[in-house]
């Protein structure tokens, strides 16, 4: 018979996808999003289950309480720019993701919106991924934050209106998305300036994270244009389309080991974002065996 631990455990674990993806949201790391489901188990241990009605609901709030935790003390740490990282991506293969996955990246959740997420404050970023994306009654935002009600409340439409205003509203059609890129990537082969310059949105903003150089930044067309003619020129003698966080991207290869990894984000059939990933240290760490066969 089922001891009342083993039990405790199954009814984590059927928590567990959904914990992750708010902790992914929260943090865009994928260790530290483990690290504080990890965490939220273990202060169910700690605590009487027998007294929570909603599981579920409590456990969303323990996660969004270690993640405030986590990124306050991140925002602290952080004095300098060279600091500054892409989020962790997701990657699948091209042809879809498979059912965890899926729950982790459900309601669009790309790069480039987790960008934008960084530039929240902690309470902000936590009001507006509890409630705009988990439903999370402000009832119970308000003592993770500190404030009432109405105060969380506006802690996510501050949150809401930057995202609107600085988040590119993406493609949703995967076939469209991928025929966009594909035109891109044929332009950098071929050297064509021009092609490239017509596929990329005019304030296309291109983010690349080497890391140790920190995170780099270039916006507009011609100038993102050049910097992938460059990219041309030492790109990887192999390359796998794949989806990265859900949208069309690129696994760049040598002797099987990845050594870039680009999200595209289309909008109007034009490129409105470019993420590249090519930090030798994290890229060691990507799961990619879904990418084989």
């Amino acid at each position: 018979m089922m001891d009342e631990r083993d039990f405790l455990a199954n009814r984590f674990e059927e928590h567990r996808t959904h914990l992750k993806a708010v902790a992914y949201r929260m943090l865009g790391s994928l260790a530290e999003a483990d690290d504080a489901v990890q965490e939220a188990w273990l202060r169910l241990n700690r605590s009487d289950a027998s007294e929570v009605a909603n599981l579920g609901g409590w456990l969303t709030t323990v996660v969004g309480r270690v993640c405030l935790d986590m990124l306050r003390s991140r925002t602290s740490r952080r004095e300098d720019p060279i600091d500054e990282r892409l989020p962790d991506p997701v990657i699948a293969p091209a042809s879809g993701t498979d059912p965890e996955q899926e729950a982790l990246l459900a309601d669009s959740v790309g790069l480039a919106l987790l960008v934008v997420l960084e530039s929240l404050s902690p309470a902000e970023r936590l009001a507006f991924v509890l409630h705009d994306t988990f439903a999370v009654p402000f009832e119970d935002i308000a003592p993770i934050v500190g404030r009432t009600p109405d105060a969380a409340r506006q802690l996510a439409s501050r949150a809401r209106r930057r995202v609107r205003g600085a988040a590119p509203s993406p493609e949703r059609d995967r076939a469209r998305q991928r025929t966009v890129v594909e035109a891109f990537l044929a332009a950098a082969r071929a050297g064509d300036f021009e092609a490239l310059v017509a596929v990329l949105d005019p304030d296309v903003e291109l983010r690349a994270d080497t890391g140790a150089a920190g995170l780099m930044h270039l916006r507009g067309a011609r100038t993102v244009a050049s910097q992938a003619l460059t990219f041309r020129r030492a790109a990887a003698p192999a390359s796998r389309p794949a989806l990265v966080n859900g949208t069309a991207g690129v696994v760049n290869l040598q002797d099987g080991r990845p050594v870039s990894v680009l999200s595209f984000t289309v909008a109007g059939d034009r490129i409105v974002a470019i993420d590249i990933l090519a930090d030798p240290a994290r890229l060691k760490d990507l799961d990619l065996a879904l990418l084989d066969g």
